[in-house]
């Protein structure tokens, strides 16, 4: 499984962003699938998952009610839309895919929320 995340970028505390994931390879082994970030001198934290499905969510205290993943299976995308960021949520964001027993992860997106 090869994961490849896009949609970052420089934005304005209050704005909006959309990231991306897309899988490839053996998809069809995915199950569930998540986005994680790290900021600088920060160890990597959870922000959302989202099930097989896509009919179960988990999100992070600090972004509920702000962001939203979904995923498209026919597409092999996932998302997470961004609203009202803040400047703590400056980070690298990762997506995760979980496929068997193993994690795949993607090589990051930048998001940098200014004040």
């Amino acid at each position: 499984v090869q994961l490849v995340e896009s949609g970052g970028g420089l934005v304005q505390a209050g704005g909006s962003l959309r990231l991306s994931c897309a899988a490839s390879g053996s998809t069809f082994s995915i199950n569930a699938m998540g986005w994680y970030r790290q900021a600088p001198g920060k160890q990597r934290e959870l922000v959302a998952v989202i099930s097989n499905g896509g009919g179960s969510t988990v999100y992070a205290d600090s972004v509920k009610g702000r962001f939203s993943i979904s995923r498209d299976n026919a597409k092999n995308t996932m998302y997470l839309q961004m609203n009202s960021l803040k400047p703590e949520d400056t980070a690298v964001y990762y997506c995760v895919a979980q496929a068997g027993p193993y994690d795949y992860w993607g090589q990051g997106t930048q998001v940098t929320v200014s004040s």
